[in-house]
């Protein structure tokens, strides 16, 4: 299934149904009075976070969603029906905006969340709601209010808890796969990850969600390589698991480079726990890996992890680290730890 985390699609609610004009007609019963009934209430358009959906590709298919329409009144008293509503099915962590693309309406980040986007059209007054003392035989009904149109923009960011940050083959991808069951594209070329990847991680009985991006490059703020859209993707994260190349030139440079463009993007991101690992240990000497930490360790202000997805060193501390903070994280917000996977084994 491609992914698709923005879509612009246009709603429209229901019309309320007409209310109707008309007499009660029975034999020998010369004035029967009005007996119109009432018109039924329009549809709403609604909004509603789901399971099982993790793109919003369903929306580039199809980009008007409209409510049913109310019926119309009719005689003997009877009421129109109500217009079904709409029900657009969305991700989890889906974002709603006004057409501007700046207005958020409304931010479902949790499983059931729902919004009501347009309401329906109430439904018009049969000509028995007019009947008074004075009007024994009203010969008028409303008709049905018309229902909300607007356009709007639906923006996901994937709920995750902990994100991975670097440059292009920073070894991202190959730590996804090296700690769950995700399986992600992993080649020797830049960009080789074009879309957001998640994969459950589990680790001494406890898991996580980590979810990997696709990397950034100088100049990502202003358009340069992929841009920098997909880091709304970690906005929601609580920590980030920052990966440097051990085989790059300068590690503390490309350290620096992503976190220009961090600062660039904004959204606190820069004020999130941040967690530095020297990765591809593998692949280079002793001698280069204590000149590429003193380096790293220069340039973040901390002392960095290495490890290598390949070789599993030093994966069970880096996740250690990253659960560490989001059990602080969860205790804080009141949430209990998951506990369903089996203990991680390097």
């Amino acid at each position: 299934m491609k992914f698709l985390d923005e879509a612009k699609v246009y709603i429209q609610s229901g019309a309320g149904g007409n209310g109707c004009v008309s007499f009660r007609r029975e034999k020998f019963i010369e004035f029967g009075g009005p007996n119109g009934g009432d018109g039924g209430r329009g549809g709403d358009v609604i909004a509603r976070a789901v399971e099982g959906l993790n793109t919003l590709i369903d929306y580039r298919y199809q980009q008007h969603f409209k409510a049913k329409r109310g019926g119309n009144g009719m005689g003997k008293d009877r009421h129109g029906a109500n217009g079904d509503d709409m029900i657009m099915k969305v991700p989890v962590g889906t974002e709603i905006y006004e057409e501007d693309g700046e207005t958020l309406l409304a931010d479902l980040a949790k499983l059931g969340d729902e919004v009501v986007l347009a309401r329906g059209g109430n439904g018009g007054f049969g000509n028995a709601r007019f009947k008074s003392s004075t009007n024994r035989a009203p010969r008028n009904a409303n008709p049905g209010q018309p229902g909300e149109e607007r356009t709007i923009r639906l923006r996901l960011k994937l709920i995750a808890d902990a994100g991975l940050v670097g440059l292009p083959n920073a070894g991202k991808s190959t730590f996804l796969a090296a700690v769950s069951a995700a399986k992600p594209k992993i080649a020797d070329y830049p960009f080789t990850t074009l879309h957001p990847q998640l994969g459950v991680v589990s680790v001494d009985g406890r898991e996580f969600v980590l979810a990997d991006i696709p990397g950034l490059i100088e100049g990502a703020h202003e358009g340069a390589g992929l841009g920098d859209r997909f880091l709304g993707h970690v906005e929601r994260c609580r920590v980030l698991l920052h990966l440097v190349d051990a085989t790059c030139e300068d590690a503390g440079a490309a350290y620096r480079t992503v976190r220009g463009e961090l600062e660039a993007y904004g959204h606190e991101l820069t004020d999130k726990t941040e967690i530095v690992a020297l990765s591809k240990a593998d692949a280079v000497t002793e001698e280069q890996i204590k000149d590429q930490i003193k380096r790293l360790k220069k340039a973040s202000k901390k002392t960095p992890l290495v490890l290598s997805a390949q070789s599993r060193q030093g994966v069970p501390e880096a996740l250690r680290a990253l659960l560490d903070v989001i059990d602080d994280a969860r205790e804080k917000s009141g949430e209990r730890p998951k506990a369903k996977a089996p203990a991680w084994q390097p």
